[in-house]
């Protein structure tokens, strides 16, 4: 994962670069998010590591895909990727493109697993407290995992803060081991 993320970084980068010298940030997150879309379908993914297919015709066939979802440089982007047999490296560049898109923007997805669903005003509430510590806009993904038992984990960029019931009891057990 890491190497992959190493390898993707500069084209990620050099997409955010662009994209944000043009003022189009949005337009450039769902041009890369079509193009990753079609080349992490399992028949597309097949033909990228196929060694027989020519790159061309992938290429091709890539751009057929995503027809208007893709502009000249969308199409630009996936020929100098095909050149580096790189096409392969499309959600890792999503996910870099988009985290410095956050950045630069002055936002922050948080991903939030709970033992039970959060309605409204918790997540609103949640949100808050998360921007005011972080200092930016938060958006909430909410997911829940009942093997929690209660609580939540809350991860947003490198902070994680895991107030889970199931880790609060592993914290008492080894304090009472002391």
């Amino acid at each position: 994962m890491a190497e992959k993320t190493t390898i993707a970084r500069p084209y990620a980068q050099a997409a955010f670069e662009l994209a944000h010298e043009r003022d189009a940030l949005a337009h450039w997150s769902g041009l890369l998010a079509v193009a990753a879309e079609a080349a992490t379908h399992p028949e597309m993914a097949a033909l990228l590591d196929n060694p027989r297919v020519p790159r061309q015709q992938v290429v091709d066939l890539l751009i057929e895909v995503c027809g208007e979802g893709l502009d000249e440089d969308g199409r630009n982007l996936i020929r100098v990727l095909a050149d580096n047999r790189r096409l392969g490296l499309l959600p890792d560049i999503v996910r870099l493109f988009e985290e410095a898109r956050a950045e630069a923007e002055g936002a922050v997805e948080a991903e939030v697993v709970s033992a039970r669903p959060l309605d409204d005003a918790q997540q609103q509430k949640l949100a808050d407290a998360l921007a005011k510590r972080l200092g930016r806009k938060v958006t909430l993904r909410c997911e829940t995992d009942e093997h929690l038992l209660g609580g939540a984990i809350i991860r947003a960029g490198d902070l994680v803060i895991d107030g889970s019931a199931m880790t609060r009891l592993e914290r008492l057990r080894e304090e009472l081991r002391h």
